[in-house]
């Protein structure tokens, strides 16, 4: 009886909290529900783009011959088992415009036909011994994509090749990866994601402090100083800013003594690292904004926290949900989260060695969010526990 009398004290008090809850009980649906949205799709499609430099040549009797051709078509060809495809090809004339594509993660591999393929292809399938012929896979080695797509492509490479010239394969795989991609180390290939995640755990710091001030009734002294709620706000998020700045300093400097080599700027990634500060705080004032205490706003934020842990990619790479394209731009499901942005954008920093010139979209995208963030945690802040003149 005892017992029972302690459970319904217990239940009652938790029931008291109805938002802390309500997110307890909610968080796991919520993130199948997620899953479901981004795998329901069917399987994962690799974008495969191709060169054709191939020159046809004719047999015997006079027939055209395209062994570049016909090895597209095979490689249009592959799909699951329910007949949905597993390579989507895009042909490219640009090399330069393909490595963009490439270092964005927009496609998986680069696939470069040499001219004399179809001259080489026809004389194996005559029974002579031609000299082999180079087909070439670009990619970015750090891109967890590119070695399933590489080995789909050669896969139907050689399933061709064996079909035309009757197990006689006179090519040879050239494999060349993007930047300093192919010199990683998979522990390395693992540190901008967890660089950005250093940044994202100052969520629970922002938004604790946030809440506390609240509760202590901070922000109604303030009426008897000469300090405005505005400055307040400034100054705890100028903090957050610092400490965040010194915990992806800490993180870098463990990660070079652990081995990671950076190709690119370490400055240009630490302001990606600070914009992407101003982008939590706000997600921060979105939690203390519902928060009554510095407890309950350490509950709400690991929701907020493990929207951006998961689904930015800081932590583990999820298959793109394109949701429309604008010239050469395509948006993502996922791109309304600030990390993802930043987490892309310090990968080719110090994995591929780019300059500031080539992350423009990348921290054009991820200021506009931080500051969106960041404004509308302001705002809910202001409604819910300021009245600001």
């Amino acid at each position: 009886m005892k017992m029972w009398k302690v459970f319904v004290k217990s239940m009652r008090e938790k029931t008291r909290d109805r938002l802390s809850l309500i997110l307890s009980l909610a968080m796991t649906p919520i993130f199948v529900g997620l899953y479901w949205l981004y795998f329901s799709g069917g399987s994962m499609v690799y974008e495969v783009m191709i060169i054709n430099n191939d020159i046809n040549v004719q047999t015997s009797d006079g027939t055209p011959f395209s062994a570049g051709e016909n090895l597209i078509e095979a490689l249009r060809n592959q799909t699951y088992s329910d007949d949905q495809s597993i390579l989507r090809i895009r042909i490219m004339d640009d090399q330069d415009v393909a490595e963009k594509r490439l270092k964005d993660r927009k496609s998986q591999v680069l696939l470069i036909i040499p001219e004399t393929f179809s001259e080489t292809i026809l004389a194996a399938s005559k029974g002579e011994d031609p000299q082999p012929v180079a087909v070439t896979f670009m990619g970015d080695l750090t891109n967890p994509y590119y070695s399933l797509a590489a080995v789909l492509a050669y896969a139907s490479l050689d399933t061709y090749v064996q079909y035309i010239t009757e197990d006689v394969r006179p090519i040879q795989m050239n494999e060349i990866p993007i930047s300093g991609s192919g010199a990683r180390t998979e522990f390395e290939l693992y540190i901008p994601g967890l660089l950005i995640f250093s940044v994202v755990m100052m969520i629970f710091d922002a938004s604790m402090v946030i809440a506390n001030e609240a509760e202590a009734g901070t922000f109604t002294r303030l009426r008897l100083t000469k300090v405005t709620p505005v400055e307040l706000l400034g100054g705890i998020s100028g903090s957050v800013i610092a400490l965040g700045l010194i915990g992806l300093l800490l993180s870098v400097a463990t990660a070079a003594m652990l081995g990671f080599r950076s190709y690119g700027s370490l400055w240009l990634a630490l302001l990606i690292g600070g914009i992407t500060c101003i982008s939590v705080i706000g997600a921060g004032l979105m939690v203390a904004a519902f928060s009554r205490n510095s407890s309950q706003a350490f509950v709400i934020a690991n929701f907020p926290l493990v929207l951006f842990m998961f689904f930015s990619g800081a932590i583990y790479p999820l298959p793109a949900v394109n949701l429309f394209t604008i010239g050469e731009i395509t948006v993502n499901l996922y791109d309304v989260l600030p990390p993802t942005h930043a987490v892309v954008a310090v990968n080719k920093i110090l994995s591929l060695g780019v300059g500031l010139n080539e992350v423009v979209y990348e921290i054009t995208s991820l200021v506009i969010l931080s500051f969106i963030y960041f404004a509308v945690g302001v705002w809910l802040f202001r409604r819910n526990h300021m009245k600001l003149t």
